[in-house]
Formats: structure tokens, sequence, C-alpha cells
């Protein structure tokens, strides 16, 4: 039988550090209380190998260990010996935990004594045991087992077996860890550990999944993802009024208006459509044959709205002509169109038909009218898109009115609750430029979500949040006056109340419990929500808001006993005014074992895209973690980022680096000098996507890094502009107006690549070779001109990954090629990289 152990085998007490030293004497542990086990009943002499059972056999006995199991605290004598209780009147099985602290990549040796039978774990893997028996601890043979360790927490557990004919009246552990290195520190560490990157990779996540219009039920959906790399998920019923909660074993939606829940399933030869009560679970057949596919059910509950795919024919041949850039784009020559059943006749009416793509926004809340729009390429001009938004009439079958035509910069839109607004997503240059709120002359940065409110009749656009500076994500009514936006406001996402009246415009931010808010449903017929959201220190929860309290009530924390048993550091806002005057926000993180007298290494991290640094704890570069390994971490939000108003934004535009480099090393240099812990030849910085490209560029105009580190960058701007599947199209943004054959300047002199020769400082580059974003030969051409250059760099390809690093064990042996490089270079320390990569 194989032994199943919790990871979770701390203490309930937190004691302080011993000595730090590479050789250390355990002298406390954990230990559970013995666990009685039995000899098997002998139905023969021998088992099938012709092996007669022993004693030793028991140490294959299995039980989950969990953390409150840990209820006895032992200490060492002064000669550091452990001594306990023997078993009674029969065998005993029992865990004895400890933890060590390492501060670097290293070799150790692990040393148990003991007159016993035990098993030694090292997390949960068991590295060896012993199956005698001695009669006193100086005759007593020991475990030894050297292990390879990566810097931070690394968790012991001995599973020992005590038996009654035991010849020692009290039974003992001897525990040491060492190492040859001199440059180890190891440090006992009580019930706690330090974070690591297991615990971002391998987590339970919650969502608030949806509400029921009359706000007493909602539906939370957990994932989570395990060591290994194995991910599940399920869905629960919540009520709201009584807290019961109930498995959901399948995919389920509210039917718009009835509080049901609703699902199809095949029940014999029919595709039916199942309605659920709630309060019961008793199901019902609300109709017996609907067609399958993807589809939402109209207010009335009367009638399904379906969106179906046509393709054209498979192209064949090795010679494929290219019919448009996004041509490279999967999906591109799928087209989708609308189509209306009729729960009560049967019937399914086809609503569009053509060679353009119809989208459905919204369905008037009496079930009358539809929006819905067309799209096609417009690749001779910015932003190479365009569509057109019409109004449906359910009824006659017809289009009644065209709401926009040809618009390039507006995007979703749905209906005021009485049916005579619209409320549209869009960039600020939409509606020719009725958004827009940046100095003359000044082009704004498209990210920078606007909301629009169009009146129906008169076609008359108001810019709704035109001086409202944080960028929206998301916006919706809930009354005819009262419109909800979820929003990106510095490095928080937090959601807002708009008062929306004849003489009223007002803005109120919600007070939620979370820095970053990643979903908010509101009830359509009541004053209740479910949200959840993450923090900087905090893993995502779940919870129920009451919008006549402004109170929200926790519901969901999959995360809290893998998180109530680590040590994070403390984190703190940083600001600094800028050489022209801009307040630049930031923030940053101390290792959990601060000490101001020391002098720490420094990371800097900045943001990829144009969307700030969230203050999010699960990040794909968590900083908590690199704080755990002694480094101090930097998080700056400069020039370019969306969330500070437009004209910040704005800045990303046209600039590729000019002004976010300018407040990086601004930043950086401001920092160092206010914060004495921080060792100003030893900085680092990091940055993904446009961040890569951030990386890179640095390095051609400062000379302040010790180390740095660019995934998925951008070394040449025409290269990716041209080959990257996105490339020309976020271009329309950050390169708004300029090509390669208009500004050569930009194009060249911003590119990193071109200034190869000012790079000293030593680069690595990651990429996934399957990047349709940012070609891999963005970093393929960057190592070649350092390569011939002689300048210090390295290229880790990862096979099988796009943009970002997904698959389990990839993305661990990703994030360890970085912390092995920063420690090469800022703790001048090479033995972890040298082991990830040897040389021939």
């Amino acid at each position: 039988m194989q032994m199943k152990i919790s990871l979770l085998i701390w203490c309930i007490f937190l004691w302080g550090s011993s000595v730090s030293q590479n050789r250390i004497n355990i002298t406390k542990v954990n230990a559970t209380y013995p666990v009685a086990v039995q000899n098997p009943l002998m139905v023969d002499s021998v088992n099938l190998k012709g092996e007669k059972f022993e004693s030793k056999h028991l140490l294959e006995t299995a039980f989950l260990v969990k953390s409150a199991d840990f209820k006895e605290h032992l200490t060492a004598d002064t000669s550091g010996v452990i001594f306990f209780q023997k078993a009674g009147e029969s065998n005993g099985l029992r865990f004895f935990s400890f933890n060590v602290n390492v501060n670097k990549h290293a070799k150790l040796k692990v040393s148990v004594t003991s007159t016993g039978m035990l098993e030694l774990y090292v997390g949960n893997k068991k590295e060896s045991s012993k199956t005698s028996e001695e009669d006193s601890l100086q005759h007593a043979k020991k475990v030894e087992k050297e292990i390879t360790v990566n810097p931070g927490t690394v968790e012991f557990a001995v599973k020992y077996l005590s038996r009654p004919e035991s010849k020692t009246a009290r039974e003992s552990l001897k525990i040491t860890v060492e190492s040859s290195d001199s440059l180890v520190i190891l440090s006992e560490y009580g019930n706690k550990r330090l974070i690591r990157i297991n615990d971002i990779v391998e987590k339970s996540g919650i969502g608030a999944g949806s509400i029921s219009p009359n706000g007493h039920y909602a539906i939370l959906r957990y994932s989570s993802v395990v060591e290994g790399g194995a991910s599940s998920s399920y869905s629960e019923l919540y009520s709201i009024r009584t807290g019961k909660r109930l498995s959901l074993d399948r995919q389920v939606s509210w039917t718009p208006s009835s509080n049901r829940l609703y699902y199809t399933a095949q029940r014999g030869e029919n595709n039916s459509l199942i309605g659920v009560d709630p309060e019961t679970l008793a199901e019902t057949v609300i109709a017996g044959n609907v067609p399958k596919g993807n589809f939402r059910m109209l207010p009335d509950e009367r009638q399904l709205l379906y969106t179906e795919k046509e393709s054209y024919e498979e192209r064949k041949g090795d010679l494929l002509i290219l019919e448009s850039p996004s041509d490279r784009q999967e999906g591109y020559f799928d087209k989708y169109f609308i189509y209306l059943y009729d729960l009560a006749t049967g019937v399914k009416q086809r609503l569009t038909y053509g060679k353009h793509s119809t989208s459905v926004h919204d369905i008037s809340r009496d079930s009358r009218y539809l929006l819905f729009s067309t799209g096609e390429e417009n690749i001779t001009e910015r932003p190479f898109h365009k569509s057109s938004l019409f109004l449906f009439d359910l009824k006659s079958l017809k289009i009644v009115d065209t709401l926009w035509k040809d618009e390039k910069y507006a995007s979703h839109a749905n209906f005021s609750p009485d049916g005579k607004k619209i409320l549209i997503h869009g960039a600020p240059e939409a509606f020719g430029g009725a958004g827009l709120n940046v100095p003359q002359g000044v082009t704004a940065n498209s990210y920078d979500v606007q909301i629009f409110v169009m009146d129906i009749a008169t076609k008359k656009i108001e810019a709704l949040t035109k001086h409202f500076d944080p960028s929206v994500n998301r916006a919706f009514w809930h009354s005819d006056d009262e419109i909800y936006l979820s929003v990106v406001e510095a490095d928080y996402e937090n959601v807002y109340k708009c008062k929306y009246s004849a003489d009223n415009r007002s803005f109120t931010r919600l007070n939620l419990e979370e820095d970053v808010v990643q979903s908010f449903n509101l009830a359509k017929n009541g004053t209740v929500a479910v949200y959840s959201g993450a923090s900087v220190s905090g893993a995502t929860k779940a919870y129920v808001y009451d919008l006549k309290t402004a109170k929200s009530t926790l519901v969901g924390y999959p995360s809290k006993e893998r998180f109530e048993n680590i040590t994070l550091g403390t984190v703190r806002d940083w600001d600094f005014t800028s050489s022209d005057g801009t307040v630049i926000k930031g923030r940053y993180y101390l290792p959990p074992d601060f000490d101001s007298a020391t002098k720490y290494p420094m990371i800097v991290y900045y943001y990829g895209g144009t969307t700030p640094t969230a203050r999010t704890l699960e990040h794909p570069y968590p900083m908590h973690v690199y704080a755990a390994m002694g480094y101090v971490v930097y998080v700056v939000q400069p020039s370019g980022a969306i969330g500070f108003g437009q004209e910040f934004s704005a800045r990303h535009v046209n600039a590729w680096g000019k002004r976010t480099a300018d407040d990086i090393i601004e930043g950086v240099k401001k920092f160092t000098a206010g914060h004495s812990f921080v060792n100003e030849k030893k900085i680092g910085c990091i940055g993904a996507s446009y961040g890569g490209f951030m990386t890179m560029y640095l390095q051609t105009v400062t000379d302040i890094f010790a180390a740095a580190v660019s995934h998925a960058g951008i070394s040449a701007l025409s290269s990716y502009w041209g080959e990257g599947y996105w490339g020309y199209a976020y271009s329309a943004a950050a390169s708004a107006d300029s090509y390669p054959w208009n500004n050569r300047e930009l194009y060249v002199e911003q590119s990193p690549l071109f200034n190869a020769d000012r790079i000293k400082t030593p680069l690595l580059l990651l990429h996934g070779l399957e990047d349709t974003n940012v070609p891999v030969g963005e970093s393929f051409q960057m190592y070649t001109a350092l390569k011939i250059l002689g300048r210090p760099v390295e290229f880790i390809r990862v096979k099988g990954e796009n943009h970002g690093i997904a698959t389990y064990k990839r993305r661990l042996e990703w994030n360890s090629s970085i912390y092995a490089w920063f420690a090469k270079w800022l703790k001048d320390d090479s033995s972890w990289w040298d082991s990830m990569y040897p040389r021939f």
C-alpha cells in the first residue's frame, strides 16, 4: 500500500528560527498521536513472493495525515535527542514533521538516527527507510539521504512504527540536516513555511458564476490543479438566504425571469431542455426536442436564440494563397449566423444569411427587439475592421433601424431596461472621437475602453466615461437610472455604480473586499450580487454583496488551508513624482524575514501590453515568490498603462519605450536612494510580451541592471508588426498610423535589435516555440546579435507553448529557470543555473 500524506504537515504554533548555519540539529518537531495498527490475519504463512510477514510491513500502512492531526509538539534535549513514549499494548504508527529553510540551491544530507523502524519523506515523496530495531540510540542505525533542494522551505516528515516489543523504555529520534556548501544557511522554521511557485501553479480557484434573477441563489464555480498537473472543476448551488450548498453534476444556467435552472440533455432520441427548481432540485421538461447548439433564452422564456457556425470549404493543396494578414488565425473563415427557435411550435427560423458574420449583442427585456452586428475587415485603414449595429424586430423579423454604420471603434452594446437606450463599449475615438479626453494632436490609446450611451430614437451619443479615469472592462444596466461598471483603476480592479438620471451622472465605487474584483454579477430583480476577487497577498475568494447594507459575506475560499500555513512578506505602496511632474504609482514586496540592516538584491517588474500589473497574489510572475527567495521586488506602473486616465494611457502610443523607460529608470533610482536596504549593484528586471520588449529596450539605454529577463519580448518592431498574428492589429493602437515606410525612426531606433551593441547586461530570453502573438524569431534574432557581439546572453525555447507558458511541468521549469538566472547574477550563485543547464 502506498502511503498518502498531506503536504500540510505543520504544527499549530509558530516557533522562531534557530541560529543559521550549514549544519543544524532539529530541535522541535510536530507529532501525531499513535494510530493503532494490527498484524493481518495470516491466511497463509507466506505471500505470493514467498515472503513471511514481518513487523516492518506495518510501515506500509496508508493513512491520510492532516495539519490538525499534529497535536503534540516535542523539543530535543541539550544533546539534540527528541524522546517520546513508546507504544502501549498495540503497534502504533505516528508522524513527525519539521521544516527547514535553505537560502540557496544546494545539496543537503538528512540524517535520522532512531531505535525504531521508520520512513523518511521529503515533501510528499518517500526518500529512505529503516526496517531494523535497536536497544539504544548509541547502537541505532542511521538513515541518511542526500537531496537537492531549491531556495525556500523544505518540508520533512518521519513515519515511525512504535512496537510494544521494543527493548527501549522511551523511543527517540535524532535528526540533523547539513550541507557541504559553506554558503548554505539552514534554519528551522516552525509550523509555517515560505511560499513557492507550486503554490501558484497548484491552486484551488473559485469564481462567482451567476446569480438567480431574484437574488436568492448563486452558482459558484470551483477549479483546482494538483501536484502533477491534473485539473478538475465543478459547480455548486449556494442558497444566499440559508447558506445551504449543493454540488451540481452538470453545467446549468438561470432562466432569465422565472428563477429556475436549466440545461440540455439527451433523453432517448431527443435533445431535451430541462428546468430545475433550485429549492427542491425537482426537474421538469421545458421542451422535448430542441436543436443542439449554443443558445440563449429570451426574457419571456418562450424562444431560444441560436448562433451557428458556417465555414468555407477547406482549402486543399500545398500552395495556399493568403487572403488577409488575419488569414493565419484559426477560424478566420468561420462565419456565424442567428436563428430563432420557438419552444411552443418547434419552428427554427433563420434570422441572418450571407457572407458576413452576425453577432448577438442583446435582447430587450420585453423580448421584442434584438441587437446584432455585422463586421468586416477594413485593412487599408486603422484599426483594420469596422462594424454595423442593427435593431431587429423579433415579431416582424425585420431590421427596423441601423444604429451605427461602419463604425471602427465601437464594440459591444446592450439595452437599457426600458429599451430606449443602449450602452456601448468602445475606444475614445468611437463616434467621431466623442469620448476623447486627450490634448490636441495626441492619439488616444484604443485599449482604454470607454462607455457611451445612445438614445435609440435620436441616435444622440453621450460619452459617459469621458472624464472618468478608470478603463472599463464591463458595464451593464441594472435599472433605468443605474449602471454598473467593472473597471481597471490603477493596479486595482473595482466596481462602480453610476447614477444615471436626467440631472445626475455620478460614479460611486462599491466598497468590496478584494483589490482585484475578477467577476461581479448582480441579481436582475434584486439587490444582491455575487463576486469573486483576489488581493496583493490573498488568493481568490467569493462573496455575496448586499447593495442595501454595502456589506460582503465570504462564501468561498478554497485555498484557505494552504495559504494560512504560508508566511508572506510585507507589501507597501510606493509612488514617486517623475521629472515631468507625473505621479508614478508602484508597490514593493519585502522578504518574509526582512531585516532593514541587510542589503538585498532587487527585482523590478513592469506591465506587458498596456495593462497595469494587477494586485494579485497568484500572478504569472508571482512577486511574493521572488520575495521569499530573498529579493526586494519593486513593481512600477509607468506611463502608457490604462486605468490612470486617457492622457496617461496615450503615452503608450507611438512611444515604444521612450517615456516608459524614463519612468522605470527614474523610479528605480529614486527607490534605491530612499531605501538603504537595497543593494544598488544587484538589481534585476523582468517583463513579458511588451514588458519583454521593455526589458530589451531598457538595456540599450541604461546600465543600472545587473541581470535582465525577457519572456516573449519584441526585439524589432517591423518583424513583430508584420509576422505576429496580431502584430499589425496591436500596432494599430501602439503605433497608430505609423508604419515602417512612414516612420522609419520609430521602427528602427526604438527597436532593441538595432541597438543591440549597447546591451551589456546579462540577458535571459525565454519564448514559447508555438507563440503566434510575438513570433519566437524576435528572441532568436536578439540572441544571435548578442552572441556575435560576445555579450552574456542565454535563450530558453519552451516546446509546445504559445505566448504564455501553460503546461504544469513546463511552467515549473520555466519559473525555476528565471529564479536560477537571477540567483546567478544577483546573488553570485550559479549552482542552480548550472544544475539545470550544464554545458556540454
